[in-house]
């Protein structure tokens, strides 16, 4: 059995490569030698937000609080609330992030494939946000 205490990972900002606006990110738990998956809690204030990205063995997010946006390359922009827990597939272009006017943290486990857990790409622009 292993316990992780709380204080022992600390929070990280979330990079601006990678994010829109102020992010934050407390590691949960790491891949070990005998596992794939990773997780991290994520909290995004209003208007935050990830870039566009894959993941080589898709991502669930479980939503934890406040009011969020996900959506799939090519679909509408769907609202999230706590309880709510969202698959991407594999290699499914995506972002994800709070809503304009109220802040969202979530919970967010993804696998390694040989060695990779995302790809990032372009950021997901203000006129793509507000639609």
């Amino acid at each position: 059995m292993e316990i992780i205490k709380n204080e022992s990972i600390p929070s990280m900002k979330g990079p601006e490569d990678w994010f829109t606006g102020s992010v934050r990110i407390d590691p949960l738990f790491q891949k070990k030698d005998v596992t794939k998956g990773a997780g991290a809690l994520v909290t995004f204030e209003p208007g935050a937000r990830t870039a566009w990205h894959t993941h080589p063995a898709g991502q669930t997010l479980i939503i934890t609080s406040g009011l969020g946006w996900v959506q799939k390359e090519g679909g509408a922009i769907q609202e999230v609330r706590p309880g709510d827990v969202i698959w991407f597939e594999a290699g499914e272009k995506h972002w994800h992030g709070a809503s304009e006017q109220k802040a969202m943290s979530h919970i967010a486990i993804q696998e390694e494939v040989n060695g990779e857990v995302v790809t990032w790409m372009e950021k997901v622009t203000d006129e793509q946000y507000s639609k």
